[in-house]
C-alpha cells in the first residue's frame, strides 16, 4: 500500500484516482496498479527513440568498417534499426557531385564488389581529382558502356586537360585518344580513394560476411561514407 505523501505524488492517468497500490516492476521500474479501473501503468516512461548522440555514435561505427550486427553487440541498437538510420542519413544526402574545384586531371577506375550473391557482381566507377583527395562523382551497374555513360556525362563537363585510366575497353568509347593517359603511374590518387573505400565500409571488404542484400542499401552507403570522408561528421535525420 502507497503511503499518503506517495499517494499525492501520483495519480492514475486513466481515471485521475490516487487509490494505487505497487504492482511489481517492468523493465525494471515500479508499475503501479489504479484499484478504481484497473489500469496499470509505470513510474515514469522514457522517451521514445534514441537520443542523436546514440544515432551518430552508431552512425560512425558504421563508416568505420563495422557491420550491423557488430554495432547491435556493441551498442545494444537492434541492427534492423542502425540499417534504417543509415538509410534516412542517405537519403538525406544530395546526389549531386560535391566538389569544390574542377580537375585538370580526372582519373577513373573501376571498383568490384557484389549484391546478394558472389556470382552477381556490381562495379563501382570512380572519378577523382588528381591534385586533391575525395571522390568528385561516382555511379555503379555492371562493367558496360551504358553504366559509364552517366559519369561520363558529369565527367565530361568538367573538360579537363587529361582523363587517365586503366585502359578498361569502354573508356576508349568515350574518351578521345588524344587526351586519354593509360597507364597505372597515373592512377594512384583513384586507387587510393577507392582503398578507402574498402577500408571504411565493411561490405566492401575483400573477405568478409557483410555485404549488400539490395543496390539502393550499396548506393547510399557509398553515397553516406564519401560524404563522412570528405566532411569528417555524419548527417543526423529526425
Amino acid at each position: 500500500m502507497l503511503t499518503v505523501k506517495e499517494n499525492s505524488a501520483r495519480i492514475c492517468p486513466e481515471c485521475q484516482s490516487s487509490n494505487l497500490k505497487k504492482n511489481g516492476h517492468k523493465r525494471g521500474k515500479q508499475n503501479y496498479l489504479c484499484k478504481n479501473c484497473r489500469r496499470q501503468f509505470i513510474d515514469s516512461y522514457s522517451p521514445l527513440g534514441y537520443p542523436d548522440s546514440v544515432k551518430k555514435h552508431c552512425l560512425h561505427l558504421y563508416l568505420e568498417g563495422n557491420g550491423f550486427r557488430r554495432i547491435e553487440r556493441l551498442t545494444g541498437v537492434s541492427h534492423n534499426t542502425v540499417i534504417n538510420w543509415v538509410k534516412l542519413a542517405g537519403l538525406s544526402l544530395s546526389q549531386q557531385p560535391d566538389y569544390d574545384e574542377i580537375p585538370e586531371v580526372a582519373q577513373i577506375d573501376e571498383l568490384q564488389t557484389f549484391v546478394g550473391n558472389k556470382k552477381n557482381k556490381i562495379w563501382l566507377w570512380t572519378a577523382v581529382n588528381k591534385g586533391f583527395p575525395g571522390i568528385l562523382a561516382w555511379t555503379i551497374g555492371d562493367r558496360s558502356a551504358e553504366t559509364f555513360k552517366p559519369l561520363w556525362k558529369i565527367i565530361k563537363g568538367w573538360k579537363c586537360f587529361f582523363y587517365a585510366t586503366d585502359g578498361y575497353v569502354v573508356y576508349p568509347q568515350f574518351i578521345d585518344e588524344t587526351d586519354h593517359i593509360v597507364s597505372k603511374t597515373y592512377m594512384t590518387r583513384v586507387e587510393g580513394e577507392n582503398t578507402r573505400l574498402r577500408h571504411y565500409l565493411s561490405r566492401l571488404h575483400r573477405k568478409t560476411l557483410c555485404y549488400s542484400k539490395s543496390l539502393l542499401m550499396l548506393a547510399l552507403s557509398i553515397r553516406l561514407v564519401i560524404y563522412y570522408l570528405k566532411h569528417k561528421t555524419v548527417p543526423i535525420t529526425s
